[in-house]
């Protein structure tokens, strides 16, 4: 079957294999053994003629870039990853840019027609053919229903789900053959990541997802007239098409337009954050993508968020855990930082705790005399993220977007107001974070959980304690105890047997030529072998058991 696959994207196999020969990764197409499989030429080892300016971080970038839609994708997602890998490579990876050409209008009318079954005509009073907005995966037109409501219809791209079905075949396999011949491919856990992006945009490949996320932000914020979500026409929308509310405001990137227009700065950008910090912190639900073309202004000072396409969801675990990080930032409290990432990730058995805890200390140093407002959250948990992954504690994906969106509505804020200070905004939110957990209700409801928990696993017990024993009886269960300190608690126990016997050794020796001294004095005919006196046989013997022991003892250099 996989064979089978690699012919049939062999074309793509080539692609690939020539955009990283170019780029000077043909020792990677050597070391996963996908060079013999094609049979690549013998330049697949020589290093690039060109961009040898560019570091390695960089010529991943560019190698992405030119590999196509799916591969940016995933390096967009692999950029909110610090937990996985290095810092250097997701900062690269952030300026991925997703810009590709608009697609003809003859094939975005067939994708419409084809889902909707009807005309264009009979669904649309008027279409515009020049799109608002392109992307990898759709594009953006404006349109007018024959009920008389302006939308945007997002329409895919009519072979965009093949073209990344057939990445993600090819991208799998690859990843497959470098974990089993890479150690730092095994240790990044590529496969992992592969199929988390997978999932992550074969979501945003049905239009009806993000519709469904868009209806269920926005009823967040049905009570607060602050915060404008578009409304979903539900009859014109599809996996492939989406038709929603047109609205039409200032994007927040366009300070100068804003300005003219008699917006204030400091109040967009109080009720953007506010907003956000509403969705990640209290919520649980949130748009993990509120760059500045996701948003807008609307008259009286209202946000508009567009384009629902990745949406992060917290369980109230994670919430619990992330609202514990963020109070362990805003009290500067080591433990509780600690504490939130053990619960919060899966933290390996080898981990060094001096170490882990060394470094949150010196990032604790970092923020110790800064003033709360002027510290930078969003680089504060990317900085976190940073830690786990020298320590390689895996974090959750969800949380990992979390950093992310801190770091991108922190952007935007900064450019609309550079003296805001977004802290001001979280501060009141991890207070009430804080009340949250205290309140008798909250502690009353963990404590009852807590003894639900403790009940099960008493009623259980006796049960997975008689299935244990049946499969040691049976053989089908091993138990393997180590403690790590019994190597050395062993050694010394041998160095001290060892020293003993000598001891033990010697004194019988002394005894020995003491009685063979006597023996010789007082025997005046003793009993003899092969004319020789019996003690003095008794005495080579001895000499010779002697000397084989303290060279058994020497030789295992325990003594």
């Amino acid at each position: 079957m996989l064979v089978g696959k690699r012919v049939r994207h062999l074309q793509r196999y080539r692609e690939i294999a020539q955009i990283l020969i170019k780029h000077g990764f043909g020792w990677f197409l050597d070391e996963i053994g996908l060079s013999q499989l094609l049979s690549l030429p013998l330049r697949a080892h020589r290093a690039p003629p060109l961009r040898d300016t560019l570091n390695l971080y960089e010529r991943i970038r560019v190698v992405i870039e030119q590999l196509g839609p799916t591969f940016i994708k995933f390096g967009q997602v692999a950029s909110l990853r610090p937990d996985l890998f290095p810092l250097d490579l997701t900062q690269q990876l952030s300026k991925l840019q997703d810009e590709v050409p608009p697609f003809p209008v003859t094939q975005m009318t067939q994708v419409i027609e084809a889902d909707l079954g009807t005309p264009l005509s009979q669904v649309f009073a008027s279409f515009d053919p020049t799109p608002v907005g392109s992307a990898s995966i759709g594009q953006v037109h404006r349109a007018v229903l024959h009920t008389g409501e302006v939308v945007a219809v997002k329409v895919q791209r009519p072979d965009i789900r093949v073209r990344i079905e057939t990445d993600f075949e090819v991208m799998a396999d690859i990843m497959d053959m470098a974990e089993r011949h890479i150690e730092w491919a095994r240790h990044y856990q590529l496969g992992e990541v592969v199929e988390e992006f997978r999932r992550t945009l074969m979501n945003e490949l049905d239009y009806t997802i993000e519709a469904r996320n868009s209806e269920r932000i926005a009823h967040q914020f049905s009570e607060d007239p602050t915060v404008r979500i578009p409304r979903i026409f539900w009859d014109y929308t599809t996996p492939r098409v989406l038709v929603m509310e047109f609205v039409e405001g200032i994007k927040l990137s366009d300070r100068q337009h804003l300005l003219e227009a008699g917006f204030d700065p400091k109040e967009l950008a109080t009720r953007a954050s506010r907003a956000v910090f509403s969705q990640l912190l209290l919520q649980g639900v949130f748009h993990a993508d509120p760059h500045p073309g996701n948003l807008a202004a609307l008259p009286g000072h209202v946000i508009l968020f567009m384009d629902f396409g990745m949406v992060g969801r917290l369980t109230p675990d994670m919430k619990q855990h992330l609202s514990g990080l963020i109070i362990g930032l805003m009290r500067r409290n080591t433990d509780m930082i600690l504490r939130a990432l053990r619960r919060m990730g899966v933290v390996p058995a080898d981990v060094n705790e001096s170490k882990l805890r060394r470094d949150v200390e010196d990032m604790r140093e970092k923020y110790y005399d800064v003033a709360m407002s002027q510290v930078n959250l969003g680089e504060a948990v990317r900085e976190l993220l940073t830690v786990a992954f020298r320590h390689r504690i895996q974090i959750p994906a969800e949380l990992s977007l979390v950093g992310k969106t801190l770091l991108t509505i922190e952007g935007v804020v900064q450019e609309l107001d550079p003296k805001f200070r977004i802290m001001d905004v979280a501060e009141p939110f991890g207070k009430e974070l804080i009340k949250q957990r205290l309140r008798p209700a909250n502690v009353s409801r963990q404590g009852f959980h807590l003894l639900l928990d403790m009940a099960e696993f008493a009623i259980d017990f006796p049960h997975q304690l008689r299935t244990l024993v049946k499969d040691l009886r049976n053989g089908k269960a091993r138990m393997q105890i180590q403690i790590p300190e019994l190597p050395k608690l062993l050694l010394k126990l041998d160095r001290i047997g060892n020293r003993l016997s000598f001891s033990i050794l010697l004194l019988s020796f002394s005894i020995f030529m003491s009685g063979w001294m006597v023996a010789s004095a007082l025997d005046k005919s003793p009993a003899r072998i092969f004319q020789t006196p019996v003690t003095d046989v008794g005495l080579v013997v001895g000499l010779l058991m002697m000397v084989l022991l303290i060279w058994s003892i020497i030789k295992s250099g325990h003594l």
